[in-house]
């Protein structure tokens, strides 16, 4: 498509409609950039350089960790408008390209899929220990005594809940406020992810814990959706089941959000998953099986097409309300 063309296609498609779909086709296609280049390694630095002089105390944290939660994410969100802005104003071309780029550092569809799939390539070898060594970086619980079908389990429960903020989450917030919403999701998702749990951060990231929890609310819901309906049409999958599990399970884990997707997968393979002392989700009417994880993967990926068929008419809505 040409310059002018493109230009001339503005009237009809909003640009964001373009760079969500370059955004996308570069993150399938291309590589990550280098941590050096990469805004979300910047947006981690600024946690952790306001981490470490954070105060650990009840009241001070609490205040603290308020801050940060609106200091981190608002400063992103502003370098993102200015960004945006200024390249909209040099040509909608260069904003195209480089917003395109921009926005693919906030989410992560490929590279989900190539964790699960280094995953399932050592559940299928046997090679215990490299399997375990493997799920370190994969997950927070103990993985010294972790079994085959435990790990099976803890990756098709990864790739469901991170479906939500690896990519429909952020798609959501671009399409509902442009680059500066997806930054500024993307920074409440890092905080979360650094400081949003118990122990030394118990009040320094209750306030990022509780705002992660509230951007994810309707992301994660709409996404259990999403798995539920893509099940009619994966092969092996249980529509019935899925709707049924995730409506009974959805509330059993911690996180008021992580459940929706989880146990809409759980129903929808047929499996049980597990977090031993934590949750259980779903009905074991047969074992888990590496071939499992492939599932979830073609899940991930259905749910990601309806996940931007609703971008797109977002943004549609939007231009249509705002111009």
């Amino acid at each position: 498509m040409g310059v002018d063309a493109l230009t001339l296609n503005l009237q009809v498609i909003p640009l964001d409609v373009y760079v969500l779909a370059l955004a996308v086709l570069v993150d399938l296609l291309g590589r990550e950039l280098p941590a050096r280049a990469h805004p979300t390694v910047w947006i981690g630095y600024t946690v952790r350089r306001m981490e470490r002089v954070g105060p650990r105390s009840r009241t001070a944290g609490l205040i603290f960790g308020a801050l940060m939660t609106l200091a981190i994410p608002g400063f992103w969100a502003l370098a993102a408008w200015a960004a945006a802005v200024g390249l909209q104003s040099i040509h909608p071309v260069v904003y195209l390209v480089v917003g395109a780029l921009l926005l693919k550092s906030t989410f992560a569809l490929k590279m989900l899929h190539q964790v699960a799939a280094g995953t399932m390539m050592l559940a299928t070898s046997g090679d215990l220990a490299a399997l375990r060594e493997n799920m370190r970086s994969l997950v927070s619980r103990d993985v010294s005594s972790m079994t085959p079908s435990q790990a099976i389990a803890a990756t098709v429960e990864s790739v469901s809940e991170n479906t939500t903020d690896s990519f429909v989450a952020p798609w959501l917030a671009f399409a509902l406020f442009g680059l500066p919403g997806a930054f500024a999701y993307r920074a409440i998702n890092t905080l979360d992810s650094m400081i949003g749990y118990r122990g030394e951060y118990e009040y320094l990231g209750k306030v990022a814990a509780r705002m992660d929890d509230l951007v994810n609310l309707v992301p994660a819901r709409l996404t259990g959706v999403m798995v539920a309906l893509g099940s009619s049409v994966l092969p092996g999958q249980r529509p019935g089941q899925a709707w049924r599990i995730m409506w009974r399970d959805h509330a059993r884990t911690a996180s008021p959000n992580a459940g929706w997707t989880m146990s809409g997968m759980a129903g929808a393979l047929g499996v049980e998953l597990e977090k031993e002392g934590h949750y259980r989700l779903g009905d074991a009417t047969r074992p888990l099986e590496p071939a499992d994880i492939a599932r979830s993967v073609s899940s991930m990926y259905l749910v990601a097409g309806l996940g931007l068929l609703v971008a797109v008419a977002v943004i549609f809505l939007r231009a249509a309300l705002v111009g």
